[in-house]
């Protein structure tokens, strides 16, 4: 089996993916460590510029991470620990049944699933631990959150909506009809938050893959208009920012005993 042909939606914001993608919270780190038998090895699969990466470095002697975008990688955090390399989902180089934990953050809808199945079967060992996890729209809080809120919703339903990839539906709905062939558990509640300044949110939003198509079939920056109506709102305070995450978890078969 292949993996289908690679299209780099990040090439264009890799800056800006590394300064303002939100960060997952450190209690999923440590549920994911408790989750698995051994702490060796962990495949952070589609890592971009390695949020996940350098996180599950506290908790595993050495974090595997690969991309297959090459922008990606190169604009990644460092950590010692911390393995970079180029490949594809389906080639992770690593040997058969080393990994005690294979993750994938923000990227499993743009997979194909039976490869990259096939490849986490092969190098997980038995008891072994898959995890990915999506975040979708996000919600302001704070004063006038219905307002700022529903100026969000049009800019990514109308704005730039019809700019996301078809693989998008996958992220908006938690993944929910995506194929998961592992013996799956009920992980915690879990949620990204940060307090932001209205260029933070522009930041981020730049970082979209939506808004960077947008840039290149129109030639202007859509971010611009929408921070001028949400300035007379958000002005120079912080305001707080929550993602819910939604997660699938599952562990490899156990190895058969010989009858």
């Amino acid at each position: 089996m292949t993996q289908k042909k690679f299209t780099d939606h990040f090439a264009h914001v890799s800056e800006h993916y590394a300064t303002y993608r939100p960060v997952y919270p450190e209690e999923l780190f440590v549920w994911l460590a408790e989750a698995v038998p051994e702490r060796k090895l962990v495949w952070d699969c589609a890592t971009g510029t390695g949020q996940a990466a350098v996180a599950l470095a506290d908790y595993f002697k050495t974090v595997w991470a690969t991309d297959a975008s090459a922008t990606q990688i190169e604009s990644a955090a460092k950590k010692g620990n911390v393995k970079y390399h180029v490949a594809a989902a389906d080639s992770s180089e690593l040997p058969d049944q080393s990994a005690d934990l294979v993750t994938v953050a923000q990227a499993l809808h743009w997979f194909d699933l039976n490869s990259f199945y096939a490849e986490v079967q092969r190098v997980l060992k038995p008891g072994g631990v898959l995890a990915v996890w999506t975040y979708g729209i996000f919600r302001a809080e704070g004063n006038s959150s219905e307002k700022v809120q529903s100026l969000l919703d049009r800019f990514y339903y109308e704005t730039v909506g019809s700019c996301w990839p078809p693989e998008r539906r996958h992220v908006e709905n938690g993944y929910s009809d995506l194929f998961f062939p592992f013996e799956e558990f009920v992980p915690p509640e879990f949620a990204m938050a940060v307090d932001w300044t209205l260029d933070d949110l522009a930041g981020y939003l730049r970082s979209w893959s939506a808004t960077s198509r947008y840039k290149e079939i129109y030639n202007s920056d859509p971010v611009i208009p929408l921070a001028e109506e949400l300035n007379a709102i958000w002005g120079n305070a912080r305001r707080r920012v929550v993602w819910p995450l939604s997660i699938k978890i599952g562990k490899k078969e156990e190895r058969l005993q010989d009858e």
